[in-house]
């Protein structure tokens, strides 16, 4: 018995797309296609944790033209690719994205040449859609999971509380207001899993696309006012979302700035037959369930080893000298040479410790706490050979002393711990109105 053939999908008919639509398209998809690649779109889009994939751009050949168009064009030798230990734009992606944009507009180019007498490019764009939509979903995913489980914007480390505001600079103050209000952090975040979650099902693609939009322009505004070094992707993030909802701004129009009712919305169909498209809803659903685990799992491990769960020193707390003798003379800060006049030891991290100066400056060191035999050991991370050793004790919970040697002198410090409720940026509570203050 022969099996009955399912029937094809009615299509409606597909207008004919005018040049100017058509010569846009192929820009967006060599430009889109190109820059996603090249970036943490891509790295995010297929996440794979193990590889720490994030985009072929900093990789051969990519990277090798990089380097030939700073020097060649630019005049910049082997720019780095990534500077400082949380990376950031640097001139690398500026001037990648500079030869992108060029290769997307002559690959176009080409194509209009070649392709000119093509009537539209309907099944190209809509899977291009789908490729899109998924590269700005998992990036909400993205920076959406790290704010709801709060790791991008940690807690204040003690030296921020220690540093005076005006010492901070415009994005350290941005990192440390939001992580100081979590709730906030969590909101947002909240937002942008929102909305890759509705770009994710093709029926709910567009409001996905508007929410993304309104998350990722917040981004932009903060990385502009703030001097994030992430103005280069949260400005292609809102472009890419824009881009899905090109095909529905007359609608949007309709709805927004005119008494005409709006069609209805939805995505394409994939394919002619429901089985086949039912079969690609299924798989795009896991696809998104499998991005949104994996991103749960990197910033749920992150969380225990940097975030608010990690580790915290033996001693932490910001201590504050209460006395200093060097050599066995008592040294009061205002008298004391530069590289000793100490205010705080600040132990924040199991391995790191920071001496605050009276000037407000610090310096640091890495640090070997070893609580059973009541020692320390202090090196520096340029240096290989500098060391300094002190035992400690703790007379009471909020006193600590402190006695070694450091560069050829014999120091005992005196310290105290400072009282956490003191800290107003702590406990300044949630409030529904300010009482009256005398």
């Amino acid at each position: 018995m022969k099996r009955k053939r399912e029937p094809a999908l009615h299509e409606t008919a597909i207008p004919y797309w005018r040049p100017v639509t058509q010569a846009a398209f192929r820009f967006c998809f060599a430009y889109f296609g190109l820059f996603s690649l090249a970036t943490q779109v891509s790295g995010s889009l297929f996440l794979i944790p193990a590889l720490s994939f994030r985009g072929l751009g900093p990789r051969w050949p990519m990277r090798e033209i990089t380097f030939w168009t700073a020097a060649h064009v630019f005049g910049v030798t082997a720019p780095p690719v990534y500077s400082g230990v949380a990376g950031g734009e640097t001139i690398f992606f500026w001037v990648q994205t500079v030869w992108l944009l060029v290769v997307a507009a002559v690959a176009a180019a080409i194509w209009t040449v070649l392709d000119r007498h093509r009537e539209n490019y309907v099944t190209l764009h809509k899977w291009f859609r789908v490729f899109v939509r998924f590269g700005l979903a998992s990036q909400m995913f993205e920076y959406g999971m790290t704010k709801v489980i709060p790791v991008q914007f940690v807690s204040p480390s003690l030296n921020i509380l220690a540093t005076p505001a005006g010492d901070l600079s415009l994005e350290t103050l941005l990192w440390t207001s939001i992580g100081a209000a979590p709730a906030y952090q969590i909101f947002t975040g909240c937002v942008e899993m929102l909305g890759g979650i509705l770009l994710v099902v093709p029926r709910t693609a567009m409001p996905g696309a508007l929410v993304s939009l309104a998350a990722v322009t917040h981004v932009f505004v903060l990385n502009m006012t703030y001097d994030i070094g992430l103005k280069l992707i949260s400005f292609h993030l809102i472009l890419l979302a824009v881009f899905l909802l090109a095909p529905d701004l007359p609608r949007l129009a309709d709805f927004f700035l005119s008494d005409r009712a709006a069609g209805a919305a939805g995505e394409p169909p994939l394919f002619r037959t429901r089985r086949a498209n039912r079969i690609a809803l299924v798989v795009q659903l896991l696809a998104g369930v499998y991005l949104v685990g994996m991103q749960t799992d990197v910033n749920w491990v992150y969380w225990y080893k940097e975030g608010g769960g990690a580790p915290k020193s033996p001693l932490y707390g910001i201590w504050n000298v209460e006395q200093v003798e060097i050599d066995g003379q008592i040294r009061p800060p205002v008298l004391n040479d530069y590289d000793r006049r100490w205010r705080r030891v600040i132990f924040d991290k199991p391995d790191s410790v920071s001496f605050q100066r009276t000037d407000d400056s610090f310096a640091r060191y890495n640090v070997s706490i070893d609580i059973y035999n009541h020692a320390l050991v202090l090196t520096k991370v340029n240096s290989k050979t500098w060391k300094a050793s002190f035992t400690f004790q703790r007379p009471r919970e909020d006193q600590l002393t402190l006695d070694g040697d450091m560069d050829g002198d014999k120091i005992h410090m005196e310290l105290e711990r400072a009282d956490f409720d003191r800290f107003r940026l702590l406990n300044s509570g949630f409030r529904w109105m300010r009482p009256i203050e005398p």
